[in-house]
């Protein structure tokens, strides 16, 4: 791939994505699989005027072996320097970019009840310093090809060769093409109009239907909204958290869903697939769940705490966004989730309030955000679906037919 193109990229993601602010320190995750383009980026929040960029290496192989040898105990503690750490990130305020890459089965094999167990004992020692940092700091989500990704999208394909594939389709949803910048100033502001729409009717309720068989209600918060595009934190700064983006979404209200939902893409958990599965709610809470593949993590994921079984998320991309015309399956959540209309189990966000600004966290929550240590997204949408909106005042208004927007 050129690099003047992946300099574009690393600057969209600098600017457009986490928008780094002159004097702010930088944080930037990533695997082992392109260290040329993080450095790319680095350079980039340098230009942006950062004053301090950190990177944090992954090796998902690591964690496995990790998982295999730690004891429980010591997998599950959270160490006095790791809790220093969280503390001068709240004072500190870092923009966080996270690139991904790494294989979806990377995690094959691994211990997952021990894993899993692991994350619920650290859980309550990190919760209230990501509380408090939540809505107060810029990040980005965007990807970067690795061998083992690139291979399980294009698995007729070489090594070298599905990578370059792998570029191309990251950077195309992406819109990465002459001024990217640009390009996503426009896409945001494409995003936001049909956010606006949405939030002048005023719903209520979403029921989704298709014919596969999914026939789901959903039901709103009073004080919600949709999101869609960049995001604004407490202190003004805008953002976009996900590069590429293609969704309108919302919090339901914790505690109304009734009805079943088949899942139309696989699902990527802690580096394992769950494949061919629905969920049933009732009472708002996912009370039963079956899979072809995956189907002792998907209740083992829905069980990590109190509001794992609840919904976080009700998110619109309609069947003709550009991921879903590639016709790809990238096994990764942030490109597949951008395919198809998704919901979302776990924590809600409180930035989907109204006036979000002037409650606190709690408060939003009250207000009927869930809360839950996981936030996982899968894919719903397909040719079929259709979503009809109730509105306060009673009137059922077309979202989506067959797929697509119906406005």
């Amino acid at each position: 791939m050129k690099k003047t193109v992946l300099r574009e990229y690393a600057r969209l993601i600098v600017r457009m994505g986490g928008n780094v602010q002159k004097g702010q320190e930088v944080i930037i995750h990533a695997d082992l699989d392109q260290p040329e383009f993080v450095q790319m980026v680095v350079e980039e929040a340098y230009k942006a005027k950062a004053k301090k960029v950190t990177v944090e290496w992954n090796y998902p192989a690591l964690e496995k072996l990790h998982i295999r040898y730690q004891s429980l105990k010591t997998l599950g503690t959270v160490e006095q320097w790791q809790i220093e750490k969280r503390k001068r990130q709240v004072e500190t305020l870092p923009c966080r970019i996270h690139l991904v890459s790494e294989d979806p089965d990377s995690q094959k094999g691994v211990d997952t009840e021990k894993q899993g167990k692991a994350m619920q004992m650290r859980y309550p020692v990190l919760k209230p310093y990501a509380d408090q940092m939540h809505n107060r700091q810029q990040w980005c989500i965007a990807a970067v090809p690795g061998v083992a990704w690139a291979k399980k999208v294009f698995p007729g394909l070489r090594g070298s060769q599905a990578v370059e594939k792998l570029w191309e389709a990251i950077l195309a949803a992406s819109r990465v093409e002459g001024d990217a910048v640009a390009a996503w100033q426009a896409h945001d502001a494409d995003l936001m109009a049909r956010c606006r729409y949405l939030n002048d009717l005023g719903i209520a309720k979403l029921h989704y239907t298709a014919d596969n068989g999914t026939d789901l209600t959903v039901g709103m918060i009073p004080e919600g909204q949709f999101c869609g595009g960049g995001e604004t934190i407490r202190q003004g700064t805008f953002f976009n958290p996900n590069i590429p983006t293609e969704e309108c979404f919302i919090t339901p209200m914790r505690g109304q869903a009734e009805g079943i939902v088949y899942a139309t893409k696989p699902l990527s958990y802690n580096g394992q697939l769950i494949e061919g599965f629905s969920i049933r709610f009732a009472g708002g809470k996912a009370v039963e769940v079956h899979a072809e593949k995956g189907e002792e993590l998907l209740k083992q994921m829905i069980a990590m705490d109190e509001g794992a079984a609840y919904l976080g998320e009700c998110a619109l991309v309609p069947q003709a966004s550009p991921i879903a015309q590639s016709g790809l399956l990238f096994y990764n959540t942030l490109f597949d989730e951008n395919a198809a209309c998704h919901l979302a189990l776990g924590a809600g966000f409180a930035d989907t309030i109204r006036d979000f600004q002037s409650k606190t966290l709690e408060e939003c929550r009250a207000l009927g955000v869930n809360d839950s240590m996981i936030h996982e997204d899968f894919m719903i949408g397909c040719d079929s679906m259709n979503i009809d909106a109730t509105t306060w005042d009673g009137r059922i208004v077309p979202v989506f037919r067959n797929g697509n927007w119906a406005f």
